[in-house]
């Protein structure tokens, strides 16, 4: 499965996408809490003083946002799975 990550996040990690390997039944909550395990500097980017996802950080799973996905970050995924990740972008 591949990892996408935009603007901020692509200099925490070094790269524009990783390579991940999924675990059968695994949900997007927990690839998220993996990738955050890899790459530990991604925590305050994504994640609030309660271990919660930002409003303003948007996860897509092939190109839907994981807000209108029925389960959510629950929601299990596939090898073929792409998950994006973005952080809130703001300009003026």
């Amino acid at each position: 499965m591949k990892v996408n990550f935009y603007a901020t996040l692509r200099l925490i990690v070094g790269s524009k996408s990783v390579d991940y390997l999924l675990e059968e039944g695994q949900t997007i909550g927990q690839v998220l809490n993996e990738i955050i395990r890899r790459f530990p500097a991604l925590q305050r980017e994504l994640l609030d003083e309660q271990g919660q996802l930002y409003r303003h950080v948007h996860v897509f799973v092939n190109g839907r946002d994981v807000a209108f996905l029925e389960n959510g970050l629950d929601k299990s995924l596939n090898d073929d799975d792409v998950v994006s990740l973005f952080p809130a972008v703001g300009g003026g």
